[in-house]
């Protein structure tokens, strides 16, 4: 029998803040979207207060002056090496992985009853916990759907202590009678109205829909969805990931531009930031999109795009930054106060596998290549941002708010983690 687990860190951003910043224990802590904009993860203590998931927090003000609220701008460098580190420890217990997200991961555990499945789920926590100080949450079942909703009740219910065994079918039942149908993987909202109109509520009534109706009515998708609820297993571990197809980079800026070279600055970075990215799946680009917008609750509205197919494609970052410059060149206005742009890359094709052209050298073992590999490799080496083309910008005033950024604690040296002895101890 297949059992999998789904391994979900919980508020996986504040877990990073509070691994190096013991004083944020048992404390109410928020971490905030690009610009500071809104919660994107929250502490418990952050939620017992009242703080809801995306609220903007200039309208928590109150709450946070009232109770303390520490608040902190998102760290996506931290957060994504953190990440890693709990991949890492998870790879331990099985060969088969599949990394669903920065913070989730199922496991196939097939063959490992031995072990004790409920067992080996708190060896997990408490090994991912040991390894990197972040907490998890484990739902183990004998479908990737049914993990799901184990990680949720384990999670929701104290009692559990983080880990629950989905494996017999009077439980199962009896779970899935409790869960709202809206709450199960692969459900959305719309789906969820649908099937409320028809009676059907929670989970267990889902499960015990003829597969003729959810056909007539649904999707092939949805009845995966059913016949995963009954425990068999329809949706396959995927332990490669696929390439991306696109890759578009974007941000708001820190506060609006008005002028070209900043702008020119901002697109350079993007396209920087999307080819590093690209060539990380070995790709080349045959197609560009170029995209700016002004605020549309501020005067008058405006957003353009602009873009052009690249023959023969490449991942040679000078050469789509002034691609990009030009495209941007073509629909740039002076009288606006722009908010944001961004940058798209497509049309992709395995480095290796391009068409030779007559008139132009192909980007695969080129001097260009072997200058962008270098670039890559060192920027890897020292956490990115060390070597950068000069058309991005030296100071960067256009770029994002982050007034309460944490320091990178696991990939730069000149940031790591200091901690005061004090001059009594140091004297000893």
């Amino acid at each position: 029998m297949k059992v999998f687990a789904l391994v979900d860190c919980n508020s996986f951003y504040v877990s990073c803040e509070k691994v190096f910043n013991p004083a944020l224990k048992n404390k109410p802590v928020v971490v905030l979207s690009n610009n500071d904009g809104c919660a994107i993860s929250r502490s418990q203590e952050a939620k017992d207060v009242g703080i809801t998931m995306g609220v903007p927090i200039f309208k928590c003000e109150a709450l946070v002056k009232q109770y303390d609220v520490k608040v902190f701008s998102a760290n996506f460098v931290l957060y994504g090496d953190m990440s890693n580190r709990v991949m890492s420890a998870l790879s331990s217990f099985t060969p088969n992985l599949e990394i669903y997200s920065i913070d989730e991961a199922f496991l196939l555990l097939e063959g490992y009853e031995n072990y004790g499945y409920l067992s080996y789920g708190r060896k997990i926590r408490s090994t991912v916990k040991e390894r990197t100080g972040i907490p998890v949450s484990v739902g183990i079942a004998p479908t990737k759907t049914l993990a799901k909703v184990a990680n949720h009740i384990a999670k929701d219910n104290p009692k559990m202590e983080g880990v629950f065994c989905f494996l017999n079918e009077e439980d199962i039942d009896h779970w899935l009678g409790k869960t709202p149908v809206n709450e199960i993987w692969g459900i959305g909202h719309e789906k969820a109205l649908f099937l409320n109109r028809y009676g059907i509520s929670n989970a267990l009534q889902l499960k015990k829909a003829p597969d003729a109706w959810i056909q007539k009515h649904l999707t092939v998708v949805t009845l995966r969805t059913v016949r995963e609820l009954r425990g068999i297993p329809s949706i396959s571990l995927d332990e490669i990931q696929p390439n991306k197809k696109a890759i578009v980079t974007s941000r708001t800026f820190g506060y609006e531009v008005s002028n070209l070279v900043e702008m020119e600055e901002a697109i350079s970075a993007y396209v920087s930031k999307a080819s590093e990215k690209m060539r990380s799946q070995n790709s080349v680009a045959g197609y560009i999109q170029v995209f700016i917008e002004t605020n549309p609750f501020k005067g008058s509205y405006y957003r353009n795009s602009a873009s052009i197919d690249i023959t023969p494609p490449t991942a040679y970052t000078p050469q789509l930054v002034e691609i990009a410059k030009k495209l941007l060149s073509k629909i740039y206005k002076d009288s606006y106060r722009y908010k944001s742009c961004g940058t798209m890359l497509t049309n992709f094709t395995d480095e290796n596998m391009v068409q030779q052209d007559f008139f132009n050298p192909i980007y695969a073992d080129s001097s260009k290549q072997n200058l962008m590999k270098v670039l890559d490799k060192h920027n890897r080496t020292n956490n990115s941002g060390q070597l950068f083309f000069a058309s991005e910008g030296l100071g960067k005033p256009w770029y994002m708010k982050q007034s309460r950024k944490s320091k990178r604690f696991t990939t730069r040296w000149d940031e790591l983690l200091e901690i005061d002895i004090g001059e009594k101890n140091a004297t000893r």
